[in-house]
């Protein structure tokens, strides 16, 4: 290990890790070699054991699986949170590659902006939750938006844990029906959290007129109806971005608007968003 280490020099690099074996566990690499990771996580494991991981990044590197071997633990302390260093076994050359590829192409991002407007999407379904983000990406392409960063979430429990942790997250784009923790107990979380009360919330839904009555009580800025269309989403997005920029304009017609006697502190309370770049001539709503 000690000559891999010599060979292959770790920097530090946060990553978001999650386990075939637990996937309601969210943890983050704190560096990472082109042969080796080291995992900030309270999971307990024995020096020699393996298991399948996926690590990902936002708007950088799109969910990578790999399956590792434990080399060492570290138990936390004060100030020093415990964790364990993996490494890729020689046995697996092609998960090798895997995790020298991410290397390289963290090494070639570094020069890439902060995102300066976050979106968190939130979808169990990880096909559908591959479209939206690509629709978003897209949208930030066409737009010429840099500054937009897109995140993805698997369930409202991992979603929870990333909206309390910064960076902030400046809209949620939540599903309903959700393992672990339902989108309906999302917002409910979020409205009760000081720091997150006024965050735009937009949930895409199949349910009636009950199912947004609930959601109503709960603040939610806007509605999409399932199936959504990638003009919809992007209009959507638009139109939440503009509002929080001050520019109230009519919700765009794909988007189901909560009734007037709604809160919708949402949309204009909050800190306001910083402009990205391309925003002056955004594409025109439909």
């Amino acid at each position: 290990m000690s000559k891999e280490r010599r060979t292959h020099p770790r920097f530090p690099l946060i990553l978001t890790v999650q386990y075939l074996d637990a996937q309601s566990v969210l943890d983050y690499t704190e560096n990472l070699s082109a042969t080796g990771l080291f995992i900030r996580t309270e999971r307990e494991f024995a020096a020699g054991e393996r298991t399948t991981l996926v690590v990902s990044f936002p708007q950088l590197l799109e969910p990578v699986e790999l399956t590792v071997e434990v080399v060492r633990a570290r138990d936390g302390g004060e100030g020093s949170p415990g964790g364990v260093a993996v490494r890729v076994p020689l046995d697996l050359p092609d998960h090798r590659a895997k995790l020298a590829e991410v290397a390289r192409l963290v090494a070639n991002s570094a020069r890439v902006p902060l995102p300066t407007f976050r979106i968190l999407l939130v979808e169990d379904n990880s096909l559908v939750a591959q479209m939206y983000a690509a629709a978003l990406r897209k949208l930030a392409e066409t737009d010429k938006l840099t500054g937009l960063g897109v995140e993805v979430c698997g369930d409202g429990a991992a979603a929870w844990d990333r909206l309390i942790r910064t960076p902030p997250i400046d809209l949620l784009i939540t599903d309903v029906f959700m393992p672990v923790l339902s989108g309906m107990d999302l917002l409910e979380r979020l409205r009760a959290e000081p720091q997150l009360e006024h965050l735009p919330a937009v949930v895409i839904t199949s349910g009636g007129e009950k199912e947004r009555a609930e959601l109503v009580e709960l603040g939610v800025t806007l509605f999409l109806q399932k199936p959504v269309k990638y003009p919809d989403l992007a209009d959507t997005v638009r139109f939440i971005m503009r509002a929080r920029q001050g520019r109230v304009t009519a919700p765009p017609r794909a988007a189901v608007a909560p009734p007037k006697e709604a809160d919708p502190r949402a949309l204009t309370e909050g800190p306001p968003v910083a402009t990205l770049r391309g925003d002056k001539k955004p594409a025109p709503g439909r």
